[in-house]
């Protein structure tokens, strides 16, 4: 029988006692067996991935048949399956053991698998489809968090956070879960604390592009760029990173102009540049005059646009206009 995700609260756990988990949405899943199933279980909650089960068959037959005095239910979850445990499950229906629940998680299975065409058919069993979470999904987690938390960020952070989960909550309760750490002794998170946390600008190189391609170091640009396969949240992600980054660039080209020391621009600069990007930085502010900086920033706005409405073209499109940075003279 196949149900919603969402209709799963309503499932009676005393008159189902098989289900199949399956989908991309790994995150959902895991929520979902916490708050359904392990709180009902207390103790007796029994973890198996499925090369366990089909490499020592007898013992886990043993461990599913025993009953312990203290044992009234037990929970069995088993998780990387695919169709080659079919043959089990079917055995362990068939024996009507009673008191017991499994639970299987699964990732992405086609319409031709054999064990998710015998949970959606059999009215024994509950067959559940995790999709990814739309970004609408994963902006009200976020919102809810950081409200909650009494954390104060940006919505163009928020954004930056959701569009780099590729529709995986785990994923955004991982980037959540560094914001709370971090936030213990501070009062507000900036955009450029948030990159330097978590994974956003560290994944594909994103940070070490945009300082190659703003420093014009075309080869390196060119070879970071050949060496990726973008998507087009990537693709979003790099042109926030580009624009953070070249507003920096700006306050550091209007502090060097103001105190005609780039070294002592670098070094009074909030937040505090770290000591490995100081001389990258430094060629940046040589390369680029404050008004073209000015006018960079207006073009990656521009970019940014043309990218949304033509996402699949996006690829080429940042890749064009990254390049071309690197070439045409900016002072």
């Amino acid at each position: 029988m196949i149900i919603k995700s969402f209709e799963l609260e309503k499932i009676d756990l005393k008159n189902k006692h098989f289900f199949l988990l399956y989908g991309e949405n790994q995150g959902y899943k895991n929520e979902t067996i916490e708050k359904k199933f392990k709180n009902n279980y207390s103790s007796n909650t029994y973890n198996y991935d499925e090369s366990n089960v089909l490499n020592n068959k007898t013992n886990f037959f043993n461990d599913i048949l025993s009953k312990s005095f203290f044992e009234n239910e037990k929970l069995i979850i088993i998780n990387r399956v695919s169709d080659k445990l079919i043959d089990i499950i079917e055995e362990i229906i068939e024996k009507k053991i009673v008191d017991l629940t499994i639970v299987l998680n699964a990732n992405i299975l086609e319409k031709k698998s054999k064990l998710r065409s015998f949970f959606e058919k059999n009215k024994e069993t509950i067959c559940v489809p995790f999709y990814a979470d739309n970004n609408q999904t994963l902006m009200g987690i976020a919102n809810i968090f950081f409200k909650k938390n009494k954390i104060v960020l940006s919505q163009q952070a928020i954004n930056l956070m959701v569009e780099r989960c590729r529709g995986d909550r785990q994923n955004l309760n991982n980037e959540l879960q560094k914001v709370e750490n971090f936030m213990k002794n501070k009062k507000k998170i900036e955009i450029d604390d948030l990159l330097k946390l978590t994974n956003l600008a560290e994944n594909y190189n994103v940070s070490e592009l945009i300082d190659n391609c703003l420093a014009k170091n075309k080869k390196r640009t060119t070879n970071i760029l050949n060496e990726n396969n973008y998507s087009l949240e990537d693709c979003i992600l790099i042109i926030k990173t580009f624009l953070i980054k070249s507003k920096r660039l700006l306050k550091l080209s209007q502090q060097t102009i103001e105190k005609n020391n780039i070294d002592d621009a670098i070094s009074s600069f909030r937040p505090p540049i770290f000591w490995k990007d100081k001389e990258i930085i430094k060629k940046q502010v040589r390369n680029w005059s404050y008004n073209n900086i000015e006018n960079l920033i207006f073009k990656i706005n521009e970019i940014e646009l043309l990218i949304k409405k033509n996402s699949n073209n996006s690829i080429n499109i940042l890749y064009n206009f990254i390049i071309e940075q690197t070439t045409t003279s900016s002072n």
